[in-house]
């Protein structure tokens, strides 16, 4: 659950980023068991965990929805939101109770828009965030489907 340096948001942007995007953070809380988001569904905001457990998963048909990866503290909630077209890849449902900051997506990307430097060091976070997240999902997908011990393979 703990998220490589490049992912966590304290060491993913410059101070002077992190606090320009904290700005625009409203603070929410959600019970255990609150769906966030579905696969397919509109993505119109994302969320950096304070506190809690968040669980991504992929729906498969025939079988109950596979958990790709479990998200904990300072890690990034969604990143549909930054590409079109704006739709979530998958689904998200609170494991435990949850305490977060939200942002509005398209506040986010006028900003990015109004401040290139900022944009581009938010879209190289999610990037980095996105590309862990394929990492994660092949190697879950690995462990539930292939061959035994075939998920640790790089």
């Amino acid at each position: 659950m703990n998220a490589p340096a490049t992912t966590s948001l304290p060491r993913a942007l410059s101070a002077e980023h992190r606090r320009r995007l904290m700005r625009a953070a409203r603070e929410v809380s959600y019970p255990q068991g609150t769906r966030l988001f579905e696969e397919g569904g509109r993505a119109d905001r994302f969320w950096i965990i304070r506190t809690g457990t968040v669980d991504l998963d992929m729906r498969v048909p025939g079988r109950r929805a596979a958990v790709i990866e479990s998200l904990g503290h300072n890690e990034l909630l969604g990143w549909s939101w930054l590409f079109t077209p704006h739709t979530w890849h998958l689904g998200a449902e609170a494991v435990t109770p949850l305490r977060a900051y939200e942002f509005d997506a398209t506040a986010v990307r006028s900003m990015g828009q109004e401040d290139p430097a900022f944009g581009q060091a938010v879209a190289h976070w999610v990037g980095e965030v996105v590309a862990h997240r394929l990492r994660a999902a092949r190697t879950r997908l690995l462990d539930l489907y292939g061959p035994y011990g075939s998920g640790g393979q790089p």
